[in-house]
């Protein structure tokens, strides 16, 4: 049924039990499956020059954690029969705008994203990237918590 899967990991709890979804959807369906990592845009708002040395730690930190995710991933792919992996990395775009390009761009037939289950006024606050990713494509999503 499904021929390309794109599992967004951000690394956190909330993407494990997502990415063992993902993989286990991959081997069923004999689909090919692509990690992806959002680098949200570099957060410095301030006045004048920015410094370079910030941009830099920035970008690092976030690699190596994209990394870091993406090794989960590929453990879990190793674990069992094997399925085609690929990894990527979105940059300088929000989450969820970065999922649902990357989907369309590789025509993806399904996205799983992880939820943290925020309810309430948190879920109010910090708004959720899986219910923008959601609402915004075109593919089916599988939110799993």
């Amino acid at each position: 049924m499904f021929k390309h899967i794109l599992f967004a990991t951000d690394g956190s709890p909330a993407s494990e039990h997502a990415a063992a979804l993902a993989v286990g959807l991959s081997r069923t369906h004999g689909a090919r499956l692509t990690a992806l990592y959002v680098v949200d845009p570099y957060p410095y708002l301030g006045v004048g020059e920015a410094n370079p040395l910030g941009f830099q730690a920035y970008m690092s930190a976030a690699m190596q954690h994209a990394a870091r995710a993406h090794e989960h991933v590929a453990e879990l792919v190793e674990a069992g029969s094997p399925i085609e992996l690929q990894t990527r990395v979105a940059e300088d775009v929000g989450a969820a705008t970065g999922i649902v390009a990357t989907a369309k761009e590789l025509g993806c037939d399904l996205i799983v994203v992880g939820s943290h289950g925020r309810t309430g006024i948190r879920r109010l606050m910090l708004g959720s990237v899986a219910t923008r990713v959601a609402s915004e494509s075109a593919v089916p999503v599988l939110v799993a918590r």
